[in-house]
């Protein structure tokens, strides 16, 4: 029985297939297709050749994302055109001919060819590239035929109620299907954004991490809505049911929503960076060693970190040491005698000052920058000198140079036979004529 229903359809497709051959409209329609195909493939190959920024084969060539994005549209030129002729050609053959179901079918199939040149050439997932290629394509080709409209009816008829929610068959898999498209999206644009971010040089390391981190909250947020919205979700009583809730979210977490803007305000304006030593306003220093958005971590020399909140840094006073220049001066200071030559002293400490490999000295280094000894008052003991000096970073832990200095100095002063005074106390006897006496033991 079924072997004779197949017989017969077999049959019939024969006769139609006969009578279609034996029609010239049939005919005109073939030569109709292979030129439009024929041109097409022409174009895209001069488009290509005059712009080779969207040939795929220059795509090693072309390091940025979104020049290989634009390379890769190379491939699409073909069937673009294909579909644009093919799609006029239909109304000329309705019109010319009284009969477009080949020039249609031709169309149907280019459209299919550019859905999966598009997921070959910008679906780099398998698997996602599988469900597109095993799912969307049948869809497409149910939707392009006309079938899709009621197939849709057909499954919207299969649902279930639970109390005043309906849940369909199409409900879930539309769902599940643009639920899948709009997460992979977003996963897309996710990772190009975040690589052209991270070719921005002009921009700091973590000012580049907090604009991707906000673009990827804000893709992902839009996805969010998006789903909500197929889902049949009301977003008007969410949006007040999220405005109730945010208010009470706001007063309890504060102090951390200020310490969060507090961070990107200052990962934006570059006030801090990773590196910098910083001094707050209550004397503690350190170097900055990892900025979050909730707090920053200062380490001091002697290995103790120090977890700022980003709002201190909005509202306090504080210094930036090494911020816009690396470069600092410092003194160090120290007493000689008063019977001392200082002239001839100021030189040697210059000199000795000097000698040291991180001070800045020699004739390329400008005056004002290079090791300078003044006297600074005069004690009670003797002379207190200082020298200045400018170096690359800050003087202390690995960087320690005053201590070096102090001993340079200290052995240039008792080569040279320079005394280092030391408190001295004259005691005079204003009355020489006195006598003690002394009772006699009872």
């Amino acid at each position: 029985m079924a072997l004779e229903k197949l017989n017969q359809v077999f049959d019939q497709v024969l006769v139609t297939a006969s009578v279609a051959l034996r029609q010239e409209e049939t005919y005109a329609q073939i030569g109709i297709i292979l030129a439009i195909y024929a041109v097409a493939f022409v174009l895209a190959n001069r488009i290509r050749k005059h712009t080779p920024f969207l040939d795929a084969s220059y795509e090693q060539d072309t390091v940025h994302p979104l020049r290989i994005f634009i390379s890769k549209l190379g491939s699409l030129i073909f069937p673009l055109i294909a579909i644009l002729m093919l799609r006029i050609s239909v109304e000329i053959s309705e019109n010319a001919l009284d009969q477009d179901w080949l020039v249609q079918t031709a169309l149907t199939i280019s459209i299919l060819i550019l859905f999966h040149s598009i997921i070959r050439d910008f679906i780099s997932n398998s698997l996602v590239a599988g469900i597109f290629r095993w799912l969307g394509m049948p869809l497409l080709f149910l939707y392009l035929l006309g079938i899709l409209a009621n197939l849709i009816e057909i499954l919207e008829s299969i649902s279930i109620s639970i109390g005043n929610i309906e849940i369909s068959a199409y409900g879930i898999a539309r769902v599940a299907i643009f639920g899948t498209l709009l997460f992979w999206v977003g996963r897309v644009s996710n990772k190009a954004g975040r690589d052209i971010i991270s070719r921005q040089k002009g921009l700091e390391l973590r000012t580049r991490e907090v604009a991707a981190k906000l673009l990827e909250i804000t893709i992902f947020f839009v996805v969010f809505l998006l789903l909500l919205q197929i889902m049949g979700i009301n977003l008007t009583a969410l949006a007040v049911f999220g405005g109730a809730v945010g208010v009470g979210i706001g007063f309890g977490l504060q102090a951390i929503a200020s310490n969060f803007i507090s961070g990107i305000i200052i990962l934006l304006d570059r006030s801090v960076s990773l590196g910098d030593y910083i001094e707050l306003e209550d004397g503690r220093t350190g170097t900055v060693r990892q900025l979050s958005m909730r707090s920053t971590t200062l380490e001091t020399y002697d290995g103790k970190d120090i977890v700022v909140p980003n709002e201190k840094f909005i509202v306090e006073t504080f210094t930036n040491w090494t911020h816009k220049d690396k470069s600092q001066r410092y003194r160090v200071d120290f007493s000689v005698a008063y019977h001392s030559d200082i002239r001839k002293l100021v030189e040697i400490v210059k000199q000795v000052v000097a000698s040291h490999p991180q001070v800045f000295s020699g004739e390329d280094v400008p005056l004002e920058e290079r090791p300078d000894c003044e006297i600074d008052s005069f004690g009670d003991s003797g002379i207190n000198m200082f020298v200045e000096f400018w170096m690359e970073g800050i003087d202390d832990g690995k960087n320690r140079v005053g201590g070096d200095l102090l001993l340079m100095i200290l052995e240039a002063l008792q080569e040279n036979g320079f005394e280092i005074p030391f408190p001295q106390r004259e005691v005079r006897v204003l009355n020489r004529n006195f006598s003690v006496k002394s009772e006699p033991n009872k």
